[in-house]
């Protein structure tokens, strides 16, 4: 359906669900999927589904880092009970697949309900000629081999993209280090976000499914605070999806250049007007006092004023145990952040003239002890950057 200016509408499906108690969990993804028409619109019997949580890292479901296990588990046995053939995967940023899925309590969902590995440990180079910015891509063998995606996002805070959800869960079909390249290639936040959309487009995942019943505030992805929200959100559109979660915490999508870029290039709607909300009411859901990341996401390409405004990630002398997770994910070589002289038992240290703004340290330090701070000519000027 669409409006009268010709703009293709939306729809969001809104569902109440206090707590992670699986038959009030599953019951209301079954409510969701009926507001959007049923399943049964979405798949059909003996496809191939890969089924693709959000697995940041090996966290427990507590710390709120990851997709929960009881929505991971309702959607897998809707899928099942449709007569699909459910696989699952992600590429995690930190540590293996097989670990994540472990300590976030999905890989026991997994053997409970026999859900098949999807491999995402290993890539093949594809080519997209519709691709607005990005031609080519490395995808998970597991996603190509499937005949769809069901993406399960976590509602969470990011340093780069402000808000991680439905786009930028995508990303984990990246296999490994391959992810850490883009960041490289594509230092700009603008041209990082564009090759997060023109990787949904090649994807077309059938579904999105957030859950949102906790979320994280402040220094996520990782780092932040769990904040509840009571939640689940469903829609096939990750535009209207992430723009309608934003209002939900009092960020206006015009803030957010991800989206406005996803309008523009084709992959959903970010406008309230062409929005249709489902299920329970938008207001009872909303956080206006949530804790949101500093502006990080704006286009500066002089290296020397980049360095002197953009928030840069700082280390908390009493929070780092000197594990050396942000060296070793800084996609950067030699890395960004490094041992002074080689002393490992003191915090390492950053050469900012060199930082690209891509925040992999901060999303990977699993003690939360780097934030991003805002250079004093940026606190200057930042009335003028918004």
């Amino acid at each position: 359906m669409s409006n009268g200016a010709g703009i293709k509408r939306s729809r969001v499906a809104l569902v109440g669900c206090e707590e992670y108690h699986y038959p009030e969990v599953r019951q209301a993804v079954e409510r969701g999927l009926q507001l959007l028409g049923g399943l049964e619109h979405l798949v059909r019997p003996g496809e191939k589904i890969v089924l693709k949580p959000n697995l940041l890292a090996p966290d427990p479901p507590e710390k709120c880092v990851t997709t929960h296990p009881a929505v991971f588990k309702a959607m897998a046995e809707a899928l099942q009970q449709a007569g699909v053939n459910v696989s699952f995967g992600d590429s995690p940023a930190v540590g293996s697949t097989t670990l994540a899925a472990r300590r976030a309590g999905l890989k026991a969902v997994a053997d409970e309900l026999g859900l098949d590995w999807a491999d995402f440990s290993r890539g093949e180079e594809v080519s997209f000629p519709e691709g607005i910015q990005n031609k080519r891509f490395n995808i998970a063998k597991g996603v190509l081999r499937s005949d769809g995606i069901i993406s399960l996002p976590k509602l969470k805070t990011h340093g780069l993209t402000r808000m991680t959800g439905a786009i930028k869960n995508q990303f984990g079909c990246i296999p490994g280090l391959l992810k850490g390249e883009f960041h490289v290639k594509l230092p700009d936040p603008d041209n990082f976000t564009r090759m997060l959309i023109d990787l949904n487009l090649f994807l077309k995942p059938r579904l999105y499914v957030m859950d949102g019943i906790w979320a994280m505030e402040g220094n996520g992805p990782r780092g932040g605070t769990p904040r509840h929200m009571g939640v689940l959100l469903f829609s096939t559109d990750p535009v209207a999806l992430d723009a309608t979660v934003c209002r939900l915490v009092n960020l206006p999508p015009e803030d957010v250049p991800m989206l406005k870029h996803a309008q523009q290039m084709g992959l959903g709607t970010y406008q309230k007007e062409n929005i249709d909300l489902l299920g329970d009411g938008w207001e009872g859901f909303a956080r206006y006092d949530f804790l949101k990341p500093r502006k990080a996401s704006i286009s500066i390409q002089n290296p020397w004023l980049r360095n002197r405004i953009i928030p840069r990630p700082t280390i908390d002398h009493n929070r780092c145990i000197q594990c050396g997770i942000c060296i070793k994910g800084c996609p950067v070589k030699p890395a960004v952040v490094d041992w002074e002289n080689e002393e490992k038992d003191k915090p390492p240290i950053y050469d900012y003239s060199r930082c690209i703004r891509c925040y992999c340290c901060q999303e990977m330090c699993p003690e939360a002890a780097i934030d991003l701070k805002v250079p004093w000519l940026g606190q200057v000027l930042a009335p003028l950057l918004r």
